[in-house]
């Protein structure tokens, strides 16, 4: 290590996609991290022509920069102080560990579906057991981060999979279709428990250790059909109300930003899977190409040779290309995917936020219209007001703890295709010219003789 001892500041997040550890510590009281800087480092911005096929490369555009940096000024404890300072030459301690495997299929006379195995593993004190294994189906999952978002309404809750069918699948059974689903169902839980807040959360408990019918009543306790129509009434009254008056600069520069974001990701998320359509296009054809050169020989004795060396290169590159297209299909098209899923949960937040202000802001009004009921509206508005205080706090802190997370996966992200991309030409640049090399030498030989 370069340093060691007490390194203020939050530490940066492992390389892992689920980003920053912290399972085992105290919830930070609205924490802010630090994350600072540019969406992906001030590279070009590539923009796609849905009507050409040609991609472009538009110029630098700095609207991300701009929009890139919240000084939020949010009170920290005591407690949620010790989790800014680490010790470099300490590996970043969890508690608490989950696993997504084993999909099963169950066939009904009602329906057809899926089930994971979830494996937990956990030291922690508010667990009866060191060990549990349940089985949940993806309705299980869809139930949790509705749990989830209803207890913390201004978190940014992972995204989850789509229902049925995900970009580049048809299937929806087949074997490739429910590997990437249950990729996806692992890194959510473990992103849900890899979060400061949400890993404490007492549904996220149940989730985890609740056998089938435990969990399966536990469900029927929630919110009622008359509870939720409310929440959706209030949502739409705030909606036809339209924006916030007073909404704080700092949300307004959030929702501008996850608006370039949504634009840039979603392009990026096209040109990727033109990519690796491309390269399984030419994967295919270069599979019939090697043969041909192997049949040729057959015929042209004088240069028997030379076909069969060019055949097993050719055959060589062919599996470096296959192994390059799982590298894409692996570590780039899930992440950017993720993160295209990430722009709407994160609209979805601030909306949420701009809901519980505008309930605030009706209250103002209401006050400021009747005389009479004074000092109830007025205690009225102070809930609101400590309300929103949280809301926004809450917001900022996993806003910072968001980007730190997602600036540190692309990173790692295009990082990591580079190299691909980079040994992937070494090694055909290699195996050619050692092809090439072999025929100067029995040039030569037959100039001699």
């Amino acid at each position: 290590m370069e340093a060691e001892g007490r390194v203020p500041g939050p530490p940066l997040p492992p390389p892992s996609p689920g980003g920053r550890g912290g399972a085992g510590a105290e919830p930070p009281a609205g924490a802010p991290g630090a994350a600072r800087g540019p969406l992906l480092a001030a590279a070009d911005v590539l923009a796609l022509d849905d009507e050409e096929d040609d991609l472009e490369v538009f110029s630098k555009d700095t609207s991300l920069t701009e929009v890139n940096s919240f000084s939020p000024s949010v009170p920290i404890s005591p407690s949620s102080m010790i989790n800014q300072y680490k010790f470099e030459d300490e590996p970043e301690l969890r508690d608490l560990f989950i696993t997504v495997d084993d999909p099963e299929s169950h066939i009904t006379a009602i329906e057809t579906f899926i089930t994971y195995r979830v494996v937990t593993k956990t030291s922690r004190g508010e667990f009866d057991s060191s060990e549990y294994e349940v089985r949940r189906r993806y309705q299980d999952f869809l139930w949790l981060k509705s749990k989830l978002e209803e207890a913390h309404p201004t978190l940014i809750i992972p995204p989850l999979p789509e229902k049925f069918i995900m970009k580049g699948m048809v299937e929806r059974f087949s074997d490739e279709f429910i590997e990437t689903r249950r990729k996806a169902l692992h890194k959510f839980l473990n992103r849900i428990a890899d979060h400061p807040t949400l890993t404490f959360n007492e549904d996220f408990k149940i989730f985890l250790t609740a056998q089938a019918w435990e969990l399966s009543s536990h469900k029927k306790q929630g919110p009622g059909l008359l509870s939720r129509m409310g929440q959706t009434v209030r949502a739409v009254a705030s909606s036809v109300r339209g924006g916030v008056k007073n909404r704080p600069e700092i949300f307004t520069e959030m929702n501008d930003y996850v608006e370039i974001f949504s634009q840039k990701i979603n392009v990026l998320d096209k040109i990727a899977h033109r990519i690796y359509k491309e390269e399984r296009e030419y994967f295919n054809e270069m599979k019939e190409y090697g043969p041909i050169h192997t049949l040729w020989s057959a015929s042209e004795e004088d240069i028997a040779d030379s076909l069969k060396g060019v055949a097993s290169c050719i055959n060589k590159c062919c599996k470096a290309t296959e192994k390059r297209m799982a590298g894409l299909s692996e570590n780039l098209l899930p992440i950017l995917h993720e993160y295209v899923l990430y722009s709407d949960i994160l609209m979805g937040v601030l909306k949420r936020r701009d809901q519980i202000q505008g309930e605030l802001d009706c209250r103002v009004d209401a006050l400021a219209n009747k005389k009479t009921e004074k000092d109830l509206f007025s205690e009225e508005i102070g809930k609101l007001e400590d309300k929103v205080e949280c809301a926004n706090n809450a917001l900022k802190a996993d806003w910072d703890r968001w980007k730190q997370n997602m600036q540190c996966d692309m990173r790692s992200t295009f990082t990591n295709v580079a190299e691909n991309n980079l040994h992937y030409y070494e090694e055909c640049l290699a195996t050619w010219e050692s092809f090439l090399a072999s025929q100067t030498v029995d040039l030569h030989v037959e100039e001699d003789s």
